[in-house]
């Protein structure tokens, strides 16, 4: 699937998990800024919302409930992210504001999250560098284990690398020409590959017949081999 299809079925998989104000806060939360986010950052690097939750609620330093637009939560380390635009942090009318939004950022990092501020600014004109120094910052933390190597075969991982080379679409003719397989092999992998969730078969239009494959990016996929 697609940004906007698996986008919509993220987000009404946690808005069905939720009730009263943590649903609330979801609708009104998730806004332009956090779903330019998921389009422009999170998707291109990791190609899923696995782990990640919307609108999330911690406690601040006074118990009450606070909500981040962002945690993810890989299971070696949780991350809070947080989208913020220029105007609320320089004027002088929200300096308590800006107190008490450090002081979450204090409790935050005492709850054992890691901090994560990415402007929105950037979001909106150079996407491509917090996409970069994202990917540098996860990537400590996306170690693959052998067991989940094994799961791809010798070939397979081949492909993944071509795919992760020209981050694009895939004939089997290029696996053909670039592998010097046979034409059956090359479809049975991409097939097999789509089965893992690492491609999804493209149709010509009008037709049940597939034109190529397309790559699911994954950040991980680095350390398959």
């Amino acid at each position: 699937m697609g940004f906007a299809e698996e986008h919509r079925r993220w987000l009404d998989y946690h808005l069905k998990q939720r009730k009263g104000e943590r649903l609330d806060r979801l609708k009104r939360g998730h806004g332009h800024g956090e779903q330019m986010f998921a389009e422009r950052v999170w998707w291109p690097i990791f190609g899923h919302f696995d782990h990640l939750h919307p609108e999330y609620e911690v406690s601040d330093w006074r118990g009450r409930p606070y909500f981040v637009d962002f945690v993810w939560n890989p299971g070696r380390v949780k991350f809070a992210i947080e989208v913020k635009g220029y105007g609320p942090h320089v004027q002088n009318s929200d300096r308590t504001k800006y107190r008490q939004e450090l002081n979450r950022e204090i409790c935050l990092q005492i709850g054992g999250y890691r901090v994560v501020a990415v402007p929105y600014d950037d979001l909106e004109t150079t996407p491509g560098l917090t996409i970069s120094l994202l990917r540098s910052l996860f990537m400590p933390y996306l170690t693959v284990s052998e067991e989940e190597k094994a799961h791809y075969s010798r070939l397979e991982r081949e492909i993944l690398q071509i795919a992760l080379r020209t981050g694009g679409g895939i004939r089997p003719a290029d696996l053909v020409q670039e592998l010097q397989i046979h034409p059956r092999t090359a479809v049975k992998r991409l097939r097999s590959l789509c089965d893992k969730g690492k491609f999804q078969p493209i149709m010509v239009n009008g037709s049940s017949r597939v034109n190529r494959y397309e790559y699911i990016h994954s950040i991980a996929d680095s350390h398959i081999w």
